[in-house]
């Protein structure tokens, strides 16, 4: 794993961190408050599926084995699954916390984050539809506060590791 990509993510947290001090009163995130890792996609890209697994050789084995059991368990989901978008729970959670919590992708860290997108579209943490993270400002699909104005979806956070980067695709796919 690069060195560099060690630093940036360390600074990219740091960053992060500042963004939920500064929005710290619409947001609701908790531990055990694990209802982003329980329905999604989780894109990562192949960079952080390396550093995603560096994390993952660093565990227990009996938390390596869940984590194979459960990886096990969505790829006969997935392999059943007829529709266009297969969301599940992410693997890596066991008994709502994350087992790789230092290596997880830019897409764990931004969630809970309001932003905005290339299109000037204000991305919401899914939350927000449940009386959770700036669910008190975000009425009828209005936005009443100044969001984060920096992209921080995968592709842009990621845009200088352009060539280690990789393809980018939902977690579960990365085990098919």
């Amino acid at each position: 794993m690069k060195k560099d990509y060690d630093k940036f993510i360390n600074d990219f947290q740091t960053k992060l961190d500042k963004y939920f001090e500064e929005y710290s009163e619409y947001i609701y995130c908790h531990e055990n408050c694990s209802g982003c890792c329980e329905t999604g996609e989780y894109p990562f890209s192949q960079l952080e599926m390396a550093y995603l697994m560096k994390g993952f050789l660093k565990l227990p084995q009996d938390i390596k084995d869940i984590i194979k059991n459960n990886i096990e368990n969505l790829k006969k989901q997935k392999s059943d699954f007829n529709g266009e978008r297969f969301e599940y729970t992410c693997p890596f959670l066991i008994e709502k916390k994350c087992s790789v919590y230092q290596n997880r992708g830019i897409t764990c860290r931004v969630h809970g984050l309001a932003y905005l997108r290339k299109n000037n579209t204000v991305n919401l943490p899914h939350c927000a539809n449940i009386g959770l993270n700036f669910s008190t400002v975000f009425k009828d699909g209005i936005f009443s506060i100044e969001p984060i104005k920096e992209n921080l979806n995968i592709d842009e956070v990621l845009k200088n590791f352009k060539d280690e980067m990789g393809e980018i695709r939902p977690l579960i796919n990365w085990f098919l």
